[in-house]
């Protein structure tokens, strides 16, 4: 968790971040956290096998102001140039620091892997560097311990662009940081310090433009959604709201494909057309004759757990609940949709038929066996 509360070190909190390899979503999510759902994440994996497990994870932490993409991360500098006013690049690396939790983790190390690893991520950093904007903060973070893709990595970026770029010391990221804190003002953690596994964290600022980068020559094909219209925004809106959803019209704008609605962060709306997304914001609704079915997913992110339209769960009816059963209560709801809750956090949304709450929660979150729910 070091980099992203180096990204958040001292600094208001950004509008737009780029997080350049994002999978499995711990980092992305914990940037949303901190941006209060406001503003603008693009979350980008390389590895096509990781993009799954990266969204999953957004959906399930009820993230609503992230975009992802599947890009080699040397493409943004040149693709979006100065559009980020923070970069989180955890590289990745030879992995030399979490040995101790998993000794396979150097099977393939070599010191010609290592070299070969190290070019990479100056041309990532390279990149992400061309894609901040003057006055923006890069943070550079790996969980290797050899000087080569560390420090050399940074010295680097400076040896290329001189007072365009400066490193900002993070002794006083957490207390006791000072131990880790290299004369150049990177933490880097070796193991023995603080009984942990082994890190390097690095945050740099740009301070002006530097030449750009040849323009990308790939086509981003035509974006499949078109913006809703005000008149029929406000009828969503009215809906969702009666359903227990509410969002920020100034971060979030109602966009349309076919019978499917959703959300997509306005900071991220100028971006549309100069990259390909994979996916962005959350699917609110798919619209029908005689309604608007609302998505899980837009339960996690837009229902406070507080409203009228909750319906508050024992521990014992959360656990059927997430072995996808049907609920049973006492006293069902009165109304037939509801917010599910425990504990006043937002489980899904469900239908009562009679006494009975029907389980419409996605089979993929489903899960055996017991849950251990803390009163």
């Amino acid at each position: 968790m070091l980099p992203v509360s180096a990204l958040f070190a001292g600094d208001d909190a950004p509008t737009r971040v780029l997080d350049v390899a994002a999978a499995p979503g711990s980092k992305t999510t914990q940037i949303a956290a901190l941006m209060h759902n406001q503003g603008g994440i693009v979350a980008n994996e390389y590895a096509a096998s990781r993009v799954k497990v990266l969204h999953a994870n957004i959906s399930r932490c009820g993230v609503s102001n992230c975009a992802l993409t599947h890009f080699d991360g040397r493409v943004f500098g040149a693709a979006l140039p100065e559009a980020f006013d923070a970069i989180l690049l955890d590289a990745p690396c030879s992995g030399e620091g979490v040995v101790r939790k998993d000794p396979d983790a150097m099977s393939n190390w070599s010191p010609e892997s290592v070299t070969s690893i190290a070019d990479t991520q100056r041309e990532l950093i390279d990149s992400a560097f061309h894609a901040l904007a003057p006055g923006g903060v890069l943070v550079y973070s790996t969980c290797t311990l050899n000087e080569q893709e560390n420090q050399a990595v940074i010295r680097s970026l400076l040896a290329s662009y001189g007072d365009a770029v400066s490193i900002e010391p993070l002794g006083e990221l957490f207390p006791d940081a000072q131990r880790a804190l290299t004369a150049e003002g990177f933490l880097h953690v070796f193991p023995q310090i603080y009984d942990s596994e082994g890190f390097f964290v690095a945050r740099l600022r740009k301070h002006r433009s530097v030449p750009p980068l040849a323009k990308p020559s790939y086509k981003v094909g035509k974006f499949p959604f078109t913006p809703m219209s005000r008149k029929d925004g406000a009828l969503v809106r009215q809906a969702a709201n009666a359903a227990g959803l509410s969002w920020d019209d100034a971060a979030h704008a109602l966009w349309t494909r076919d019978k499917e609605i959703w959300l997509f962060p306005t900071a991220l709306e100028a971006l549309i057309g100069k990259v390909r997304f994979s996916r962005i914001g959350v699917k609110l609704a798919e619209r029908f004759p005689k309604g608007y079915r609302w998505q899980h997913e837009a339960a996690i992110a837009l229902a406070d757990g507080q409203g009228p339209q909750a319906f508050e769960l024992d521990a014992a009816l959360a656990q059927e609940w997430y072995h996808g059963r049907d609920l049973y209560p006492a006293e069902p709801p009165q109304g037939e949709e509801c917010i599910v809750t425990y504990q006043q956090q937002p489980l899904g949304i469900a239908k009562r038929i009679g006494s009975r709450i029907k389980n419409n929660l996605p089979r993929e979150l489903v899960r055996d066996g017991a849950l251990d729910f803390h009163q």
